[in-house]
């Protein structure tokens, strides 16, 4: 009797001990090593989180707090492999060299467990987190990365919030009236801010106004002058042949990068300055 529950015991053990050795060599289910990274051979993924545009805070060069927003995966990774178990320090190198082969830099370092990297390539910004408890602790290490870009505007001004804005100040930034590179066709997704630019004419129909066009400045001024242009005027053609808005009531002018509202350093800077503006005739 005392052998058969041991016999029993002993299986009921391994059938664990198989279960546990399994969910540990499987990544969690939806998960994936980011795209900058391959993972070191014997680890897997046992938590995984990826947000479309999400914000965190790096660790800079001079300790200080890096807000970066954009694109963010969060990958947590355990030891399932076999023979001796990497230390904390070859996974801190391996990441850091990795990056550094690319033209990466390490803003960041504290001892073996904690590291920040940076890589601007392709005019694309990617910043890098590899937080290590791999000595200690639960004996993994959690690696964040944000891709900065700048969000997808999808919630625009009203009519009466741009009518509350002209008087105040005699214009208005439009944002939310988009176009492809280098191009002067409005895309689909800028119907709504047009639509609510026909409801401000439509509701004072005494209002004339100016359609301004704004670029960043990057490239040739002269090209972004003559765009610019291009684009005013397709807006204020849809305002026309679409809304019904009588053509004298609108004229189009295109500043180009002339009239910044923020830095062209950066690709938050240069998505504000590329918009379309209404000036009260």
């Amino acid at each position: 009797m005392q052998r058969r529950l041991l016999r029993t015991l002993l299986v009921m053990a391994g059938v664990l001990l198989a279960a546990n050795l399994a969910s540990a060599e499987s990544d969690v289910e939806g998960s994936k090593d980011p795209s900058l990274f391959t993972r070191m051979p014997g680890w897997y993924i046992n938590q995984y989180e990826e947000n479309e545009f999400a914000a965190y805070d790096f660790t800079g060069e001079k300790g200080d707090s890096v807000t970066v927003e954009g694109h963010k995966i969060t990958v947590s990774y355990t030891w399932g492999g076999t023979g001796k178990k990497p230390s904390s320090l070859q996974v801190i190198r391996n990441y850091e060299n990795a990056v550094k082969k690319i033209g990466g830099t390490s803003p960041y370092r504290k001892g073996d467990f904690f590291l920040t990297l940076k890589l601007v390539k392709n005019g694309k910004e990617t910043w890098a987190e590899i937080a290590s408890e791999v000595d200690a602790g639960w004996g993994g290490y959690t690696l964040t990365i944000v891709e900065k870009d700048v969000m997808a505007q999808e919630v625009i001004a009203n009519a009466a919030s741009m009518s509350a804005d002209i008087k105040a100040t005699g214009h208005v930034a439009v944002y939310g009236i988009n176009f492809d590179g280098d191009k002067s066709e409005i895309r689909p997704d800028a119907e709504a801010a047009i639509a609510e630019i026909a409801k401000l004419l439509k509701q004072d129909s005494s209002l004339k106004v100016f359609v301004v066009g704004h670029t960043a400045n990057v490239g040739n001024v002269e090209t972004s002058l003559k765009l610019s242009q291009e684009r005013a005027e397709a807006v204020a053609k849809t305002l026309t042949d679409k809304y019904g808005i009588a053509a004298a009531r609108l004229s189009s002018f295109g500043a180009g990068p002339y009239c910044p509202v923020s830095t062209n350093l950066t690709e938050e800077g240069r998505a504000k300055n590329r918009r379309v503006e209404l000036v009260q005739q």
